[in-house]
């Protein structure tokens, strides 16, 4: 399957001043193409909604790879993308940054509490599982501590929630990098097989170094060490799988930017290994929802996820830089001369795997939105400001170059004002 790319709005904010960046970030970025229609059918009843959703959660959930669902954007996909977002969002809100505190690396609050406690309420799931990563790098100078940092968590939908969504949920949800470690992890930019199956390594299917380090090192060091990420997660997924056998189940798994990558890696080790599996031609659906998510293997990874069934959902802004890395030259788009001739290079290329939504939104001021997970889920949630925001934009342009012209026709200079107008219109393109 070609992965297809799918626009859902073009966005660039206006300037404003600095104590209003923040806010302007979650207030004016918008959904322009998805239209008034939609929205109209999200304003249903809750019961309408909940059932019409219970009934179509496979297709939801990308069992026809979301044909039909994602232009325009579906109002109950759109909802669900939503919703495992602010599940990632909870990771990074919960995730204690101070250095003096106890709990520095991990996270801040008890399983119980940590929907509560970041502000979700009561979101129909229980965490029953907290995830650690031990990244296998060492940094000659650092403060931090070489120990596991917390980087999600595993959850299950409650019996209330199977009514709602039509089936047991359970989700798998990571944030993204946030520690010196982790950072030097993702520029580990060479692949590496997978090997994750070890009656059959396949040797082809290759993925980033860096990330597969995140995912399998463990604290070997210490007897009493902490297992790696990856076998905490299989034990997990694989109890959780045990004690719902017989109901109907789907696995979610949702990320941002690293995040995404350790989440696909557990969907491709989960369907490799047969987990998921029922029965022949029956398997419990494996679907990742990745936000701004990096490549994470070469085209031999792509094909055999693909293979097994695993569902990818990319979410991506084409502004945010991270979505094309690894393999800036090296990737899907130059593997093949004139849409005939391989290139003999083409194995070591990196591939993204599965359907891409894309989105389009900047901040002249803050250009690091661009990447920012919040900025995505307020442009998901915001599908009426789109026309207001652009036309707000163009004007400020206007104006500035109205006044730039202005100024360099008092100074009677030709040049001058070719040279305005010209910069002008480019960063109006932009």
């Amino acid at each position: 399957m070609v992965p297809r790319s799918h626009s859902i709005g073009q966005v660039c904010l206006p300037n404003k001043s600095t104590a209003e960046t923040t806010a302007s970030i979650s207030q004016s970025l918008v959904a322009s193409s998805i239209t008034p229609t939609m929205s109209t059918k999200l304003d249903k009843t809750s019961s309408t909604r909940t059932s019409t959703l219970a009934h179509m959660w496979r297709e939801v959930q990308g069992c026809n790879n979301w044909e039909g669902l994602v232009e325009p954007l579906h109002p109950f996909l759109r909802q669900e993308i939503i919703r495992y977002g602010e599940f990632v969002t909870a990771c990074y809100q919960a995730f204690d940054l101070d250095p003096n505190s106890k709990r520095y690396l991990t996270c801040k609050y008890g399983k119980k509490n940590l929907f509560r406690e970041v502000g979700m309420g009561n979101p129909g799931y229980e965490v029953t599982k907290y995830i650690y990563a031990t990244p296998d790098v060492n940094i000659p100078i650092q403060n931090e501590p070489s120990c596991g940092r917390w980087v999600g968590y595993v959850a299950v939908s409650s019996d209330d929630a199977v009514r709602r969504l039509g089936r047991r949920d359970i989700v798998i949800t990571f944030r993204g990098t946030v520690t010196n470690p982790e950072w030097i992890a993702n520029f580990m930019s060479s692949l590496t097989p997978a090997k994750l199956d070890h009656n059959n390594p396949r040797p082809d299917v290759k993925v980033e170094s860096g990330f597969l380090s995140l995912y399998t090192s463990n604290e070997s060091g210490d007897k009493f060490g902490l297992k790696s990420c990856r076998e905490q997660l299989l034990s997990e997924v694989s109890r959780l799988l045990n004690r719902y056998k017989g109901e109907e189940l789907s696995i979610s798994l949702s990320g941002h930017s690293m995040g995404s990558s350790l989440a696909l890696l557990l969907a491709y080790d989960i369907a490799e290994l047969g987990l998921n599996r029922l029965g022949p031609n029956l398997d419990i659906p494996v679907t990742v929802f990745s936000f701004g998510g990096p490549r994470v293997g070469n085209l031999g990874f792509k094909e055999r996820c693909e293979e097994l069934g695993v569902r990818v959902l990319r979410i991506v802004n084409v502004n945010d830089p991270i979505t094309k890395l690894p393999g800036v030259f090296l990737n899907e788009n130059f593997r093949v001369l004139g849409g005939r001739y391989e290139f003999p290079w083409s194995c070591s290329c990196y591939a993204h795997v599965g359907v891409e939504i894309v989105l389009d939104f900047f901040n002249m001021q803050n250009p690091s939105c661009v990447h920012d997970l919040g900025s995505y889920i307020s442009l998901l949630k915001c599908p009426k400001k789109g026309d207001q925001v652009r036309k707000d934009e163009q004007n400020i342009f206007i104006r500035a170059r109205e006044s730039i012209l202005s100024r360099a026709q008092n100074t009677n200079m030709e040049p001058l004002r070719n040279a305005a107008s010209n910069l002008v219109n480019l960063f109006q393109n932009v």
